[in-house]
């Protein structure tokens, strides 16, 4: 049985890969309708996620986010399946680039780059920066528990070259490609749930205490990285912007945390900006901070 169900997995990774807009974009229509109104995926996690993080909207307001969520949830992980045995050409079809002077610049003064993101938009759509930059691509992801799928999906993101890390390795592999003289480019997705052993920062995020990972921060003053966020911004179905904004060439000079309350904030500001695109049903805020620990 779960033979059948990994063949029919691949099978319409193949066919969504090469179906016409419409198809790929009407199923996701589908997908929603099965995620709000059938299984009802996280709709309580959703709405309490987005009511404690906008006290100050309609009951109307957050109702309208989350419908949106869902239908942006469903086209991404539609587009996500297809992107698995999508060709490259296709695959870049979807997607422009602006800003890439920026990592051209930096790969000319010599430096390596912290890429900072979140799980706004669709995020696996970066697989396709190795088109644009010439510093090797490291993508730091975790691996899933599902063996099958997480080889499909590693398999996806070393599509266009980049070195797909899993979190536990992402720190010795990028000084090993450091002790080699070799300019990389370290993708982390920094707003996830940190775990509860390593929450050692803590601040105010979407008017909620939130744990916040060290990881950039710790790495970027290690190599004396530039620190730039990278995200993508949805133009329309199927067509995504991914652009750079540089916010530290030179961190040597940063003060403790400053690293990281900067690329919180940019994150902060684009979720209030277009808040469907942010990731809602994540239980990002299921740990509470201990009274011990300070508040930033």
């Amino acid at each position: 049985m779960k033979r059948i169900g990994v063949y029919l997995f691949i099978a319409l990774s193949w066919l969504l890969g090469r179906a016409p807009h419409f198809i790929l974009y009407g199923l996701a229509d589908i997908t929603y309708i099965v995620l709000f109104y059938i299984i009802r995926y996280r709709k309580r996690v959703v709405y309490k996620n987005l009511r404690n993080s906008f006290p100050e909207k309609s009951e109307k307001e957050i109702k309208l986010i989350q419908k949106k969520f869902f239908h942006h949830l469903s086209d991404v992980f539609v587009e996500n399946v297809a992107l698995i045995k999508m060709s490259q050409k296709r695959v870049l079809q979807m997607v422009k680039f602006e800003e890439t002077d920026i990592p051209e610049k930096l790969y000319n003064n010599k430096k390596c780059i912290i890429g900072v993101t979140g799980h706004y938009s669709n995020w696996e759509i970066y697989l396709t920066l190795p088109k644009i930059l010439r510093h090797l691509v490291l993508g730091v992801y975790k691996p899933l528990n599902n063996k099958f799928f997480d080889k499909q999906f590693y398999k996806m993101r070393e599509k266009f070259d980049a070195i797909p890390v899993t979190m536990n390795d992402a720190y010795k592999t990028v000084l090993k490609y450091n002790r080699e003289n070799t300019l990389t480019f370290l993708g982390l997705i920094a707003d996830q749930r940190p775990p509860k052993t390593s929450s050692n920062y803590w601040t105010t995020f979407l008017n909620q205490e939130t744990a916040i990972f060290m990881g950039p921060e710790k790495i970027a003053k290690k190599l004396n990285a530039a620190l730039v966020f990278s995200y993508s911004q949805r133009i329309k179905r199927g067509k995504y912007l991914i652009k750079t904004k540089l916010l530290f060439e030179d961190v040597s000079n940063c003060k403790e945390y400053e690293i990281t309350e900067t690329h919180v904030r940019f994150l902060e500001e684009l979720i209030i900006k277009n808040p469907e695109l942010w990731l809602w049903s994540h239980k990002r805020w299921k740990h509470k901070r201990d009274s011990k620990t300070p508040l930033h």
